[in-house]
């Protein structure tokens, strides 16, 4: 049992030690399982103060706020000019306008093929309305900028007290997308899935109910959020997470059924959709039309450019069949899991939506805001095991933007630069996914040597 004030008789020092110069006592030897002195924290040092802290945690946030501040700048400034490669970027936010217009007369887009997300992404889409002195675009940027602070803040906040340091990854990782966070509504979906995640690492149980509803409203906003609840440790913080999100989702779909029509009309839109180009498959598909074994070609469907032509439909139903795989070996891991640290709800959450991600029919360059928004909370815990997934995560997202919008056209073509920049992207994307999956795996199924 440890003891956190000094035994009030001290052993006096032998005088057979070696000591210094100066005649003071040599530092008495350390064990052999004793961690090196480099590798204390700070913390622990009898001369750390309140003054120490000051300088020692100023110091860091006042250069991550800079850098925030500086990096959104930029990403503003590109934003508004929206000419990069194949430039557009900001055309989302208006048809978000666009659907914001049938939200003020009581509906959701019916028949509307682009519109396929969960009735709570109506909420965000006439979230501008609550900066009326703005115009549409404007509070819609303000709004994503909001979010994105927010994520930082809490994240700087879980770095703060572990020494950790997710909230650089997110701060330093999101402008790697350049723009295109900020015309997306991706920010605030990973803020809900960020800030559950840290509520559910609380202690307290209310903090857990916080997490799970966040997790539930974050489900109705574009699904994924609702895969951060995975990693819940058993018992009692999984019935309050759990229950949490059910009943936060059903109340919210409740609401938006009562006062909207058509809510679930975005069902219809999902059966239907092909091969993306930028997933997987369509990389499979690009690869074999550019060596003459594939004579199919690509058409704008459901809001993004697809693959159409033979064998796509049978591609896309086996998409379908690994995510089911993919959900599958996630049960299989909550029932062998055997240890379960601080990390692992986080460690989960991510691997989840990469296994989800690498499947999917559909690999839009914003699902990297996902991506780096739960790599960036699994480093606020030292527990993690995500470390080298998330420095994986930053060329993704970096080559993600040279896909879209930098290259695009190339992508479309299937020129030389445009294959070799979704073979790396997606190379990389799959390699993160099953060293996440393998890292989970190895460090809570796996029983200790000697247990």
């Amino acid at each position: 049992m440890t003891n956190d004030h000094p035994p009030l008789d001290r052993p006096r020092p032998d005088p057979s030690r070696t000591s210094d110069p100066r005649g003071a006592p040599a530092a008495p030897p350390r064990s052999e399982g004793a961690p090196p002195a480099l590798t204390r924290s700070p913390f622990a040092s009898e001369t750390f103060t309140s003054a120490t802290f000051v300088t020692v945690s100023r110091g860091p946030a006042l250069a991550l706020a800079a850098v925030w501040l500086l990096t959104r700048v930029g990403m503003l400034l590109l934003l508004v000019r929206d000419d990069l490669g194949i430039g557009g970027v900001s055309g989302e936010i208006a048809l978000y306008e666009h659907w914001y217009g049938g939200f003020a007369d009581g509906t959701f887009p019916s028949g509307d093929v682009t519109w396929q997300y969960p009735p709570g992404a109506g909420l965000v889409i006439m979230s501008p309305g609550v900066l009326p002195w703005l115009t549409y675009f404007q509070a819609f940027v303000a709004l994503a900028l909001l979010a994105d602070a927010v994520v930082a803040l809490a994240l700087a906040h879980a770095d703060a007290a572990r020494a950790t340091h997710g909230a650089w990854i997110w701060v330093c990782g999101l402008p790697l997308l350049l723009h295109l966070p900020l015309a997306r509504y991706d920010v605030q979906t990973t803020a809900l899935a960020v800030l559950a995640l840290l509520a559910i690492g609380a202690r307290a149980p209310a903090a857990h109910q916080l997490g799970g509803a966040l997790a539930g409203i974050g489900a109705m906003v574009k699904v994924w959020p609702a895969l951060a609840l995975i990693g819940t440790p058993r018992g009692r913080t999984t019935r309050e997470a759990w229950t949490a999100a059910a009943v936060a989702a059903l109340a919210l779909l409740a609401t938006l059924a009562l006062f909207f029509s058509d809510s679930l009309d975005f069902l219809r839109q999902q059966g239907d959709r092909g091969i993306q180009i930028e997933s997987l498959g369509g990389t499979a598909l690009a690869l074999a039309r550019a060596a003459g074994a594939w004579p199919g070609g690509v058409e704008f469907r459901y809001g993004s450019v697809e693959y159409v032509g033979p064998y796509v439909s049978t591609l896309g139903h086996l998409a379908l069949l690994l995510t089911v795989i993919a959900f599958g070996w996630l049960l299989l891991w909550r029932l062998q899991a055997r240890r379960w640290s601080p990390a692992t709800p986080l460690d989960a959450a991510l691997t989840a939506v990469l296994l989800f991600t690498v499947t999917s029919r559909v690999i839009s360059p914003q699902y990297l805001i996902w991506l780096l928004g739960l790599a960036a909370v699994c480093l606020t815990s030292r527990a993690t095991v995500m470390r080298p997934v998330a420095l994986l995560l930053l060329p993704t997202a970096a080559l993600s933007s040279l896909a879209y919008p930098v290259l695009y056209a190339e992508v479309i073509a299937g020129t030389v630069p445009g294959l070799t920049v979704m073979l790396l992207r997606n190379g990389l994307l799959l390699a993160a996914a099953l060293l996440a999956a393998r890292r989970l795996w190895t460090s809570t199924a796996a029983v200790p040597t000697g247990a």
